[in-house]
């Protein structure tokens, strides 16, 4: 039965909490909970149920969940995991609709655990109850405040980062590792095994929190990649999710029939998935929580364009390295700004960015230098790098710089570098809600971030484009009972439905039949091996290019069935495929493959035989919108080619990115297509339009 998200409430601001499980012994982890939900200070009814009865922490414990009384809207079930139907049951009969299953014991543990944790399922279903977990720590927010974990205290700090995660584990050292960093949480939500409630679902709860400034999430994959996407683009628009995907490196999807089958993992879909939504991807858990605190405490800059102020040259010379590498520019400082600086800094400083005071810089320099590059209009950020200074204390610098970071309309950040001698800096920096980092490339990481979060707010929005006229039905009788791998001669006559313009060409089974193809299509032709058998002929020897007479073809025929008799004997051959050559131009791939958890996936690229050991491909969500084909050929090599390149004269980039979006449209309307490649799509001079060269696709039955 389809839940409504209203029935999430109870979970967020619950009226009254039953603790399942309740322990009075001090090593069990009922007991942990119960203390935490005490000790959180949360202002509701706390209800805690053993069959044992007797009191816990000077409250009173219930024999049943029957027993307990109003108000009980939330249950938390910390029991054997072979019990806690039973127990969900008497909740439901209770009247509670909301529970979180901590028990450990279900779909982890195998088949036997799984078929407990559908029996749960069934149960709330039937009592129209909402699950968190199994097998999760709970859920905590500071600010109600309510604890319903059995983590070892202390808490975390009241703070703006709200927590999702699906491992458990890791919540206990975020929130150790955050009271330790100087950033609070808002709320923390353990996810565990999903059976019911997703992270989908809690992102909007979640985000309606005053508190929360910023989502992050730990995630070991979404439940439905679509509605992920739907549901965080909703969220962003009002505040960033910052997520780290953990398990990139485990194998895809097992497509081998094509390149773009072979380069898109599950890691490539995630990739395109979080862009369109506008996630920002963290790829380390440090990194995860540097652009959280940034994103938490600083206003958005307007621009890329960061001023560096530094007491020392070789770490100002790392900060630049560190911006340019994040895409960062470093801002001309007006000729106003510089005056200011000279005459406030020894003549031998440098008053250019990155600006350098020298190691006997005071606070009040360090103050009065921050205070004119604010001041320029062409400085959109700045990253403050504060090496201990031989003649003061970073505590000093800390607090002549505080006042003017926190009435900056511009985002400020410090690379305070060191450990013992930093510490008073970094306790005020902290106090003072000024993101600080070890080095200059974790500062410049964040200043990165904000830049990202600023793009994508200010980003026009862009929709896929009016969808080509198809006569649908013609092209699906087309693949109508085809299977795996499909036939070049369908494929072509598919493309050309869509308006991909094709060669002209001919299928040949013998080698008389292939010199009169030739003679029809106009000298000179390739010829192409055509076998459901072999996905890459050329890996065969299957291709024969610059085919210059009917001599040569009928030859060439019998040459490319020899090749394929030697190196795949079993192989079947459905003859081979004459066809036009067509003139010099670009070479490029552009094909599709169907993601289990986001559906299809474009790549565009570099083509030939190669694609693989180039990997100069990018991936983007079906169907593409115009912003996003536009980004495909800016991030690569073979995209940005087009423009022209030394020898190399600029290449037809509007007929590309019309061939990406008739694709686009071809495999959201085919559902049957696995995979569908054109590598390569020759890209003529411009105005002359791009020719698909080689097609292949593996369709399943629909």
């Amino acid at each position: 039965m389809m839940q409504s998200e209203t029935s999430l409430a109870p979970f967020f601001t619950p009226t009254g909490v039953v603790v399942v499980g309740a322990s009075q012994d001090p090593n069990k982890l009922g007991f942990g909970l119960a203390r935490n939900l005490l000790q959180s200070g949360y202002r509701g009814a706390v209800h805690f149920v053993n069959p044992r009865g007797g009191t816990l922490l000077e409250q009173p414990v219930w024999e049943s969940v029957a027993a307990v009384p109003d108000p009980a809207d939330l249950a938390v079930i910390l029991i054997p995991a072979p019990a806690v139907p039973a127990a969900l049951s008497a909740c439901g009969e209770r009247g509670i609709r909301a529970a979180i299953i901590a028990s450990g014991g279900f779909r982890e543990t195998g088949a036997e655990g799984a078929a407990l944790e559908q029996e749960c399922l069934a149960v709330a279903h039937w009592y129209g109850m909402r699950l968190v977990g199994p097998n999760c720590i709970g859920f905590l927010d500071t600010h109600l405040p309510i604890d319903t974990t059995f983590l070892p205290p202390p808490g975390p700090t009241p703070g703006a980062v709200a927590f999702i995660s699906h491992s458990g584990a890791i919540c206990a050292a975020v929130i150790d590792w955050a009271r330790g960093q100087g950033f609070g949480l808002s709320r923390l939500l353990s996810m565990g095994n999903q059976a019911d409630v997703t992270e989908t679902d809690v992102l909007a709860p979640v985000a309606a929190d005053p508190y929360t400034r910023v989502i992050t999430l730990y995630l070991e994959g979404v439940s439905d990649g679509r509605r992920f996407i739907e549901e965080a683009r909703r969220v962003i628009e009002e505040k960033p999710i910052v997520a780290l995907k953990v398990g990139r490196f485990a194998s895809g999807q097992a497509a081998v029939a094509s390149h773009t089958g072979a380069l898109a993992g599950r890691e490539s879909a995630y990739t395109a998935a979080f862009r369109r939504a506008g996630v920002l991807r963290a790829t380390t858990s440090e990194e995860l929580f540097d652009w959280a605190r940034a994103l938490a405490w600083c206003p958005l800059p307007q621009g890329r364009r960061v001023a560096v102020l530094t007491n020392a040259g070789g770490p100002g010379v790392t900060a630049v390295d560190a911006l340019e590498t994040h895409g960062l520019t470093l801002a001309e400082l007006q000729p106003e700004t510089e005056a200011t600086l000279r005459a406030a800094l020894p003549p031998a400083a440098s008053v250019h960015n990155p600006v350098d005071m020298l190691a006997g810089a005071s606070p009040q320099e360090y103050a009065t230098c921050l205070r004119a590059l604010l001041d320029d209009p062409g400085v959109d950020s700045i990253l403050v790098v504060v090496p201990p200074p031989p003649m003061h204390t970073t505590g000093a610098v800390a607090r002549a710089l505080i006042p003017l970071i926190y009435a900056a309309q511009k985002p400020v950040v410090a690379a305070v570098m060191g450990e013992r001698l930093i510490q008073e800096a970094v306790e005020h920096f902290r106090a003072a809600h000024v993101p600080e980092y070890r080095f200059p490339e974790r500062a410049a990481s964040a200043l990165a971030v904000l830049v990202q979060r600023a793009e994508w707010l200010s980003r026009p929005r862009s929709h896929p484009r009016q969808p080509v006229e198809v006569d649908f039905v013609a092209a699906g009788e087309l693949l109508a009972g085809t299977s795996g791998l499909v036939a070049p001669a369908l494929l072509s006559k598919l493309l050309a439905h869509y308006g991909i313009r094709v060669p002209a060409e001919g299928v040949a089974t013998s080698a008389g039949e292939a010199a009169a193809l030739a003679k029809r299509i106009g000298f000179p032709v390739a010829l192409k091996l055509l076998s459901p058998d072999i996905a890459h002929k050329s890996d065969v020897g299957g291709v024969l290019l610059n085919v210059h007479n009917a001599e040569e073809a009928a030859a060439g025929y019998t040459t490319l069935l020899r090749r394929a008799q030697e190196a795949a004997p079993q192989a079947a051959i459905d003859g081979v495929l004459v066809q036009e050559i067509v003139g010099d131009g670009q070479d490029v791939i552009v094909g599709a493959v169907r993601d289990p958890q986001f559906g299809p996936l474009l790549m565009f690229g570099s083509g030939g035989v190669e694609v693989e050991a180039l990997r100069d491909v990018a991936f983007a969500l079906a169907p593409i919108t115009f912003r996003e084909a536009e980004e495909l050929l800016a991030e690569t090599w073979a995209g940005r080619r087009l423009r022209g390149y030394r020898h190399v004269p600029p290449a037809d980039q509007d007929a590309v990115l019309d061939a990406i979006h008739r694709l686009s449209q071809l495999v959201c309307d085919h559902a049957g297509l696995q995979e569908i490649e054109i590598n390569p799509l020759r890209v003529l001079e411009r105005g002359q339009g791009a020719i698909a060269l080689d097609i292949r696709a593996v369709r399943t039955p629909s």
